[in-house]
């Protein structure tokens, strides 16, 4: 009998409990959009954890809807701390990809003009302004990749939605099944920054227009107790209002402010953020917004343990840490894929550019390497994936393409303190002579007339094995200098055809060879102590070697960049005639040269390494020598200048363009680039160098080489046409302060 009452006293207990728990409260969290505000979100996340509080819901818009599917996903908010401090915004956040995406034949032309136009249905198309983001595409699908068998988002660890807006019709769309993916980067596409996403039979923008706050999506879920936080200001109060810009913004806003109103009554703890000395695109303060973010969360978190310890008290296992509740994916078996969108290319150069094979494991972050192989061709815009599982446990990808069109006109301005002001043309097509091919004509219209032309062809299984026709013609002025002063300036035409053959590694390795035939004429422009007139022309057989592993073309943050070629000249055919003080120098013989064949090598290696968000280490060194030669000026290097513009110039800091010509020539440069804003960058530099230490017998003399040191400091602003930079540089050999600037990427 005893037995009996005990055990119907346990079995009464254990039901009184369940029912407690089955009426226990539901958790909902709403995350607002606010762009890199949002960010701030993180800390009340972390607070919601560090209490203890079990979220069974969670909703969110645009960027809340990021970090809101991150957490229903399972992440913990320390995790999405460390992932959104460790994201490259930058880079995510533009039309741009790394430049490690790219193979080797596209990564010197990119990025290198500030307008690019298309060639569409027979006529230039102006650029829409908006943002593709491939890379941001690729993030997401890493990043939600451990879910991607959940289909229906109300199953993942907690129940998620978020909320786009139908462009056509205004409506608020609530997002709560299909692929993740997806459903985010459509709640976060702001009309005319980033581009509609079409999903589920609907064209989908940034749902922060509608509804930025999506309270009630959350008690329509089931929650009974709701956590919002809204990093959104609201309206601008008229003070502030000062442009047209902002009156069309407000008046934008006047029905989302008017929604967030009504929602935030429906809040039972509501977190605002003040948050007024970021914008929407203050990405570059990411840290200090989650920083502020983690500020608020501390203030918030007496409240949010107290209603923790009270949920706890009341029903014991309903707020019990679950454990894992799914199972989170790291690699997926892919037996079968489908492409869709492919137009201009065909499916095997797809897959073969991609080097993707069925029937293997495929990590996110290794389906992710594969697409951009096929997206460093610049034959498509973006590629996109999803993954469908099935039953065996296998999974068929999905390709999204878009192709670019196949014809671009490029047009960039550049301004060089040695070259002047100058316009730069470009017209780039492919697949126009035969296919996988491209060629391009650019032109330099300005003091300085320049004109380029390649044609290059892809061949082989994985097109990494190319061909390439060049050539360039130009006229230059060039200062002519002794003992580190101008005495003279002298006009250069430079004619040059090229034919090289090139095989591929790996999109950041190159290895090859090629014959090139140059020509040179000179004229003096103003007179000199030494002045040459004439012609010269000969063919230069050669070998190179490339690597390439920044990141960007324009402030590279990390990698490295090699460029070594060497080769032999020969059959050379001089017409030239040497004046001294304006006196023809009759007897040539005596001044010693000699158009005899020798060989010569280049080198330029630089190293990036990022210190931390603001510093980047920089270390250059280049060199040069030709053997066996006597030629004076004719084809020596030319030491001087900040940016590489011309032919055998070997940068140095301290020193304009040409300032130093030598036979032999080694030089070793340090820096220091501090980011101060977002796109503000102040660099400090410091080389030293040696010349002249190859001797008439070739051998090499250190001890009788003459040395340079030098010095820069220069301020940069990235801007829509490329890089400004205003530099102050000193060397210790010329004794001389000397100004220096660049606008754009160089010719």
């Amino acid at each position: 009998m005893q037995r009996l009452l005990v055990t119907l006293f346990v079995v009464c207990f254990v039901m009184n409990l369940a029912a407690q728990n089955i009426n226990a409260p539901k958790i909902g969290v709403t995350l607002s959009g606010g762009g890199a505000k949002g960010l701030a979100h993180i800390g009340i996340l972390k607070a919601i954890d560090s209490a203890g509080i079990r979220v069974n819901y969670i909703t969110g818009t645009s960027m809340g809807s990021i970090m809101g599917a991150l957490y229903a996903c399972g992440y913990s908010a320390d995790t999405i701390e460390k992932i959104a401090r460790s994201i490259d915004w930058e880079l995510l956040l533009t039309n741009s990809s790394s430049l490690r995406s790219l193979t080797m034949e596209e990564k010197d032309e990119y990025n290198k003009y500030a307008v690019e136009l298309p060639w569409v249905n027979h006529g230039f198309r102006f650029p829409s302004g908006v943002l593709e983001s491939e890379e941001l595409w690729l993030k997401f699908s890493e990043l939600f990749f451990p879910v991607y068998k959940i289909k229906d988002f109300s199953k993942l660890p907690k129940g998620f939605r978020c909320i786009a807006a139908d462009v056509s019709t205004g409506e608020a769309v609530v997002l709560q099944k299909g692929e993740l993916v997806y459903a985010v980067r459509s709640s976060m596409a702001i009309p005319s920054v980033f581009t509609a996403v079409n999903y589920e039979n609907r064209k989908l923008i940034d749902g922060g227009v509608v509804r930025n706050f999506p309270v009630t999506d959350a008690k329509k879920m089931g929650a009974d107790f709701i956590i919002g936080s809204n990093v959104a200001q609201g309206l601008l109060p008229p003070e502030k209002i000062k442009n047209v810009f902002q009156i069309l913004l407000q008046v934008a806003f006047f029905r989302e402010d008017a929604d967030s109103k009504l929602e935030r009554q429906l809040c039972d703890i509501y977190v605002p953020h003040k948050l007024t000395d970021y914008t929407m695109g203050s990405f570059g303060s990411s840290d200090e917004i989650i920083d502020e973010g983690v500020k608020r969360g501390r203030e918030l978190y007496p409240t949010l343990k107290h209603l923790a310890d009270s949920l706890r008290a009341k029903y014991p296992t309903a707020y019990k840490d679950p454990g894992n509740i799914v199972k989170k994916e790291d690699s997926v078996y892919i037996t079968a894929y489908e492409i869709r969108g492919l137009k201009q290319t065909q499916e095997d150069f797809f897959i073969h550019r991609a080097q993707f094979e069925l029937n293997k494991y495929y990590t996110p972050s290794l389906l992710s390497e594969h697409i951009r192989k096929a997206f460093g061709t610049r034959y498509y815009q973006k590629i996109i994936y999803s993954l469908q599982p099935f039953p065996d446990g296998s999974a068929k990808i999905i390709f999204e393409v878009e192709e670019n069109p196949l014809s671009f006109a490029k047009l960039g301005l550049i301004y060089n303190s040695f070259l002047g002001v100058s316009l730069v043309g470009n017209f780039t097509t492919r697949n126009t002579l035969l296919p996988y091919s491209r060629s391009f004509l650019t032109a330099n219209i300005g003091e300085n007339m320049r004109l380029k032309g390649e044609h290059t062809q892809f061949v082989g299984p994985l097109k990494n094995l190319s061909a390439s026709l060049k050539s360039q013609i130009e006229q230059l002025n060039i200062n002519s200098y002794s003992d580190f002063r101008k005495d003279g300036l002298y006009k250069q035409f430079y004619f040059t055809v090229d034919l090289s053959t090139q095989i591929s590694v790996k999109r950041k390795m190159a290895l090859g060879l090629g014959t090139r035939f140059e020509t040179f004429a000179y004229k003096p422009g103003l007179p000199s102590k030494f002045e040459l007139r004439g012609s010269n022309n000969f063919f230069n057989s050669y070998g190179f070697f490339k690597f390439n592993t920044l990141n960007s073309n324009i402030y590279p943050k990390t990698g490295f960049r090699i460029d070594f070629e060497a080769g032999a000249v020969y059959n050379q055919h001089p017409d030239l005639q040497f004046y001294m003080n304006g006196n023809l120098i009759g007897n040539q013989d005596s001044l010693g040269f000699s158009f005899n064949n020798y060989t010569r090598t280049k080198l330029n290696a630089e190293h990036y390494v990022k210190l931390s968000r603001k510093y980047v280490l920089l270390t250059q060194f280049q060199a040069g020598m030709n053997l066996n030669y006597a030629q004076s000026i004719l084809n020596d290097f030319n030491v001087g200048g900040m940016n590489s513009v011309y032919r055998n110039q070997v940068t140095f800091a301290g020193l304009n363009e040409g300032t130093v010509n030598t036979s032999s020539v080694a030089s070793l440069q340090l820096g220091l680039r501090y980011q101060m804003f977002p796109n503000l960058f102040l660099t400090a530099k410091a080389n030293a160098g040696a010349y002249n230490f190859v001797s008439s017998n070739n051998r090499l003399q250190f001890s009788n080489a003459s040395l340079l040191s030098g010095y820069s400091l220069s301020l940069g602003y990235n801007f829509l046409l490329g890089p400004l930079e205003v530099t102050a540089m000193y060397c210790d050999q010329s004794k001389q302060i000397l100004p220096y600037i660049n606008l754009g990427i160089p010719f």
